[in-house]
């Protein structure tokens, strides 16, 4: 419920982004602090707003049956998350400026180095006091270093860029809104794809079932969130390279991430079909595995279509000024799975939610794929030749020694999947190597090999 408050950005980060990239592109510095200062006051006021809708949430949170001795502590805890997703709206800010500026090195250290803050403090912290307040006081806390660590790589290395009300520009203001009504509708139809599952299914089938669906829905998150980073990359190079008219580049681009992207999803998605319900079972608990597993490779094998547009097709649309059909198709994908979680999830039970949600998610997919393709005036059969027919080749051995691993040893024990995923990693990246990228017109691994060769002997 409180990730829904997250629609009241507005979309404003993702055009924040997109008008940042253009500005540096262009070289205006003045234009660029007044995007930074007009963005800034955008997110103050989303972020009072939203204190304010959280207060009117809570009270539709505690109708909600919730086990006595969770109430007082749960709707505490629904305080603090909502003061984290409120103050999380100027947290966008110095991520936008950094990406706007290309310096994904130095944002995704700090991410990387947030992932393992919040970690450590949840293990420690839980270990200490087990609670709902605490988990929601973790958030709060990584919240606060990733911004103030940003904040201080901004005024470092990039000391014309300031965050002032006083650069606050309504011209600028109506221009983000023109585009960011259309992230909003993107957004929106995301969290009817992704987060209302859950809701169904405590409506439906009760709250105690809602767990082996999240656990499972949750492993594909992590994965979206590995594959989509890409979006931050490829959106504001999108919107540089359209600027300097480079067209022949921008098509290399969705070319070469596409196949990126397809590679990193049968990476773990071939992992998580195989040895996931195992996985399940052994983190979480035996009766997991079964159920959680099921709705896990359902979603997965979904993903693979999924994914690679999510992470590189749709944010190439939107660095191209292009966000009307991908939002609108993103609320009518939004409102189709949940009206297919709906009417399967009685038949069919949790496995009936995934699939009402992998349905959608293809449909999609194939759209988004389309217009892209359009835009860059590239065929789909062109695109479908390049990305995928070597690495669906090249997935067949990783399969075949996923199976042994699974039926012929049959590994339960954490040792066993490690091992085996370290196997497959090592197997996914010969074949990655010296059959899906050899010779390959935009990226050729092996001469990297060479000069790795003779760097070591030197």
């Amino acid at each position: 419920m409180t990730g829904y408050i997250s629609l009241m950005a507005l979309g404003v980060p993702m055009a924040c982004v997109r008008f940042l990239a253009q500005d540096v592109a262009e070289g205006d510095a003045r234009k660029v602090n007044q995007t930074i200062g007009s963005c800034a006051g955008l997110y103050l006021l989303i972020g009072i707003t939203a204190v304010l809708i959280g207060a009117v949430l809570m009270v539709v949170f505690s109708a909600y049956e919730i086990p006595s001795t969770f109430q007082t502590e749960a709707l505490l805890a629904f305080g603090l998350m909502v003061l984290n997703v409120s103050a999380g709206f100027i947290g966008f800010l110095p991520e936008g400026i950094l990406f706007a500026h290309h310096d994904f090195v130095r944002r995704n250290l700090v991410r990387m180095v947030g992932v393992v803050l919040r970690l450590g403090l949840t293990i420690g912290l839980l270990k200490l006091e087990a609670s709902l307040v605490t988990l929601a006081a973790v958030q709060i806390a990584c919240l606060g270093f990733d911004f103030s660590v940003t904040l201080f790589l901004i005024r470092r290395y990039y000391p014309g860029v300031r965050i002032s009300l006083a650069d606050f520009d309504f011209g600028m203001v109506r221009r983000i809104f023109a585009f960011s009504a259309y992230v909003l509708l993107l957004s929106a139809g995301a969290r009817l794809s992704f987060e209302t599952d859950a809701l169904v299914i405590g409506a439906l089938m009760g709250v105690g079932s809602i767990p082996f669906y999240v656990v499972a829905n949750s492993l594909i998150v992590y994965v979206m969130d590995f594959v989509i980073a890409i979006a931050a990359v490829v959106s504001p190079m999108a919107t540089k390279l359209t600027t300097e008219g480079k067209s022949d580049q921008l098509r290399e681009m969705f070319l070469k991430w596409s196949k990126v992207a397809l590679s990193l999803t049968l990476m773990v998605g071939l992992f998580l079909i195989v040895f996931g319900p195992t996985f399940i079972g052994w983190w979480i608990d035996p009766s997991y595995e079964r159920p959680s597993g099921q709705v896990l490779q359902i979603l997965m094998v979904s993903s693979f279509v999924f994914l690679p547009i999510r992470g590189v097709a749709l944010p190439l649309l939107m660095g191209l000024g292009k966000p009307k059909t991908p939002a609108i198709a993103s609320v009518v994908a939004g409102l189709l799975n949940l009206g297919l979680s709906v009417l399967l999830i009685r038949p069919f039970g949790l496995a009936g939610v995934a699939v009402g949600t992998a349905i959608p998610n293809v449909l999609f997919a194939s759209l988004i794929l389309v217009v892209a393709c359009r835009e860059l005036e590239l065929t789909v059969v062109d695109y479908l030749k390049y990305v995928v027919p070597r690495a669906a080749l090249g997935a067949l051995p990783v399969v075949a020694l996923l199976l042994w691993l699974r039926l012929g040893l049959h590994i339960q024990t954490l040792v066993g999947l490690v091992g085996a995923g370290c196997v497959m990693v090592l197997l996914f990246s010969i074949t990655w190597i010296f059959f899906v990228y050899r010779e390959d017109p935009y990226v050729d691994l092996r001469p990297h090999l060479g000069r790795l060769r003779a760097w070591n002997k030197a």
